[in-house]
């Protein structure tokens, strides 16, 4: 996976927002997207999980998301990433890391994320959603 192009998406679209959504969707793996965030430089794998990290905020977590995440995720519920998302209320702060552990601080924010969107699209936006990031194409259709 690569960022896409500005002229191949919409003005609101980029590699961070396509990534999280697309695997909160399940439109592309876990492994896909980790493969996306190794590829890119240090500096831009802290932007990336700063964005993550308000996506997480905006989707209204809580700890138990946190710890459906953290069982989604792979990562050990006592890795730095873990704790912060399953305290009460959730801690963000996760560019902040070190950067030996960025991967796992994307793998946890993304699948938190991925578990309190899902609730989000299953409820308060379920057959009325105008949201354009809640109604991604499927890879077999054309963007």
């Amino acid at each position: 996976m690569t960022e896409p192009d500005s002229a191949d998406r919409p003005s609101f679209w980029h590699g961070t927002e396509r990534v999280v959504n697309g695997i909160a969707q399940e439109l592309c793996t876990l492994d896909d997207g980790v493969a996306w965030f190794t590829s890119l430089p240090p500096a831009r794998r802290q932007e990336v999980l700063h964005e993550a990290g308000l996506y997480a905020m905006q989707a209204h977590i809580t700890a138990s998301y946190g710890r459906a995440g953290v069982a989604r995720s792979g990562v050990k519920p006592t890795a730095n990433p873990s704790v912060m998302i399953c305290m009460d209320p959730p801690r963000y702060g996760f560019s902040g890391l070190p950067a030996d552990e960025h991967v796992t601080a994307f793998r946890v924010l993304v699948c938190v994320f991925a578990v309190a969107d899902t609730r989000r699209r299953q409820t308060y936006c379920k057959n009325s959603c105008g949201h354009a990031w809640h109604n991604l194409p499927r890879p077999t259709e054309a963007p």
